[in-house]
């Protein structure tokens, strides 16, 4: 019984034998209906018009009562108001009626059901079908409790395989995935919960695809990018120690400095792409934030009006420093930044005066470690606008690259995040 489908399926069956059961009882000692009740007195009546009365000799009532019971061809006795037994039709006994009752009924007693029927003078008369065989107790109604499991079986079997037949393919999914196939995918079938279990399933084997490639990508790029500044630094080291002055000192310095900016935009871009949800967050101010940043940039000038957003001041403030960082470096200033509120959103537009993006580079200007021109000797480590995105979606908004309204270049750098909610 290991199986859920055998779980189910039996249980369902068992159910369904103990609600005959329990019903089947209540309803034979519930006496009957009213309708059924009318039935017998009806009975009781006819019954007392075709046998004698009670004044009549027992003689002259068993007579007549075996005539009544060949006509019908059953088996019937005749019994007195207070129970004793006045005649027979059949050698085999007869089951006395029920004490205490004033009405007919159906009896099921040893020898089989039988109906106990109230006369007007207050005898009883109790019926019961002729039987040429044996009869064993009971057998009529396990032929019945039987007859409606096998049915309702034969109906609940499918739909108990089919919902663990979907369980057996989540778990084969599973195992794929466990044992390395990360591409292992189930299908959706129906709108219950396996559904959008097999929905939820697909869903986190897609993140950790998506974050295997790319912590794989990272990596491979990372280990290819770290190795220029170290081999700079282990040559200025080797030229300092055979001849010691202040500009290499001032190289080695500068490279430890990218080296160690490095890492941290790989960490962090690492920490970004493992969690859908930012550790902290608090209700901060977008054009202050943008202001403060600013400051510490030449010819950099920023408008706007106050919004209002929910997400981390820390990486709110790298998401604009890298902006920044990123039109000091390959434009030209004046920098323009601007806030302002657009429905639920707030925009955030920075803009630069140099020739813009090339529309060649558009497609991958976000991704890790894409420098765009590599012809371009301006530092960098390609990691500043990946970082952007992050950011950005983490606060749930987008970034994108649109025309400057000034002169029409792809110089500006628009981000849209929803606005505080309480």
């Amino acid at each position: 019984m290991k199986r859920l489908s055998h779980q189910i399926y039996l249980t369902i069956i068992l159910c369904l034998v103990a609600v005959v059961m329990v019903a089947g009882f209540f309803w034979s000692r519930s006496g009957g209906s009213m309708h059924t009740r009318q039935a017998f007195a009806v009975a009781g009546e006819l019954a007392a018009a075709a046998l004698p009365a009670s004044t009549q000799s027992q003689q002259t009532q068993s007579a007549a009562l075996k005539v009544f019971a060949k006509r019908l061809d059953i088996d019937l006795a005749l019994f007195s108001s207070k129970f004793d037994l006045i005649a027979s039709t059949t050698t085999k006994q007869m089951p006395t009626p029920p004490h205490g009752r004033h009405h007919g009924g159906f009896m099921f007693k040893k020898g089989g059901p039988a109906w106990s029927i109230a006369l007007p003078d207050g005898r009883w008369l109790v019926a019961r079908i002729t039987r040429n065989k044996p009869h064993r107790p009971g057998l009529r109604l396990i032929i019945l409790l039987s007859s409606i499991a096998l049915v309702i079986g034969l109906l609940a079997w499918p739909v108990v395989r089919g919902l663990t037949r979907r369980l057996e393919h989540l778990q084969n999914g599973i195992e794929k995935l466990k044992s390395g196939d990360l591409s292992s995918r189930v299908k959706i079938e129906g709108r219950d919960e396996i559904a959008r279990l097999a929905k939820s399933f697909n869903d986190a084997a897609e993140r950790i695809e998506e974050l295997v490639k790319s912590h794989k990508m990272l990596l491979a790029n990372a280990s290819h990018e770290l190795r220029t500044p170290l081999s700079r630094i282990r040559l200025g080291i080797d030229l300092l120690a055979k001849q010691p002055n202040q500009a290499r000192s001032d190289a080695i310095a500068l490279d430890i400095k990218e080296l160690d900016d490095l890492i941290e935009e790989i960490l962090l871009l690492s920490r970004l792409d493992a969690r859908l949800e930012l550790d902290e967050k608090e209700t901060i101010d977008l054009l202050a934030l943008a202001a403060e940043e600013a400051s510490n940039y030449k010819q950099c000038e920023t408008e706007g009006t106050p919004v209002m957003v929910n997400g981390s001041t820390r990486l709110l403030r790298r998401m604009i420093r890298n902006l920044l960082e990123n039109a000091t470096k390959h434009a030209s200033p004046p920098i323009h930044v601007k806030v302002v509120k657009s429905g639920t959103m707030a925009k955030l537009q920075i803009c630069d005066n140099g020739p813009g993006i090339s529309p060649k580079h558009m497609k991958d200007i976000f991704e890790p470690f894409h420098r765009g021109d590599t012809s371009s000797t301006t530092a960098g480590t390609g990691l500043g606008l990946a970082l952007v995105r992050q950011i950005a979606e983490r606060h749930g908004g987008t970034v994108q690259v649109i025309d400057n309204p000034k002169d029409g270049r792809l110089n500006c750098f628009e981000i849209k995040i929803p606005t505080h909610t309480t």
